[in-house]
């Protein structure tokens, strides 16, 4: 019997990155213990894309004061957006995931929020491939049976600012997140 060759696939996919910034921050500074530490993203999405077209970045975050600088880098490196949110990410994202169902092959969801199962189930009834991005040990393991491939961020996707001078921080996490004491990444360069 002869040997076979595997000929060369090109792939053609079209993908959409949805990124909960809160939940995944939050993930981060909590596993990290440093609020100063923030996604890579320049190592993250060629990773998650895998030789796959870019269609989408859209970062959502909860607040109006977002970093300019975040939002320029997105812009400039991917041609993404900053979602500024009311409260959390997951109406406003999930709206967004419904609107491009119909444009892209794969969303890629970066979340580990077990709010997402059901937009989850709903992308992949619409013939939608469903991927997260998330951090193993802050993601829903129903959210991880649901989607059709999970990518674990790990501490090879993300870098640590040094903290501003004349800028005090507290270790202590609050009760309630409207009384959050450490900072969030507005003024600090991704």
């Amino acid at each position: 019997m002869g040997e076979t060759t595997t000929p060369n696939v090109s792939i053609s996919q079209s993908v959409a990155i949805l990124v909960d910034g809160n939940n995944i921050e939050r993930s981060i500074h909590d596993l990290k213990g440093d609020p100063h530490t923030m996604i890579n993203f320049d190592t993250l999405i060629p990773r998650l894309l895998d030789n796959r077209g870019l269609n989408r970045l859209v970062y959502f975050r909860e607040g109006k004061q977002i970093s300019s600088k975040l939002e320029e880098r997105l812009h400039a490196r991917y041609h993404g957006s900053v979602r500024p949110c009311h409260k959390s990410a997951d109406i406003p994202l999930t709206i967004k995931a419904t609107q491009l169902s119909s444009k892209v092959d794969t969303i890629i969801i970066m979340s580990g929020d077990s709010d997402y199962v059901e937009l989850v189930r709903h992308l992949k009834a619409e013939g939608v491939r469903v991927e997260i991005a998330a951090l193993p040990s802050t993601t829903s393991k129903l959210l991880i049976e649901e989607a059709d491939y999970f990518h674990e961020i790990t501490s090879d996707d993300w870098f640590t600012l040094p903290p501003r001078k004349g800028v005090r921080y507290t270790n202590t996490r609050p009760k309630s997140s409207s009384t959050r004491q450490h900072p969030s990444p507005e003024n600090s360069s991704p």
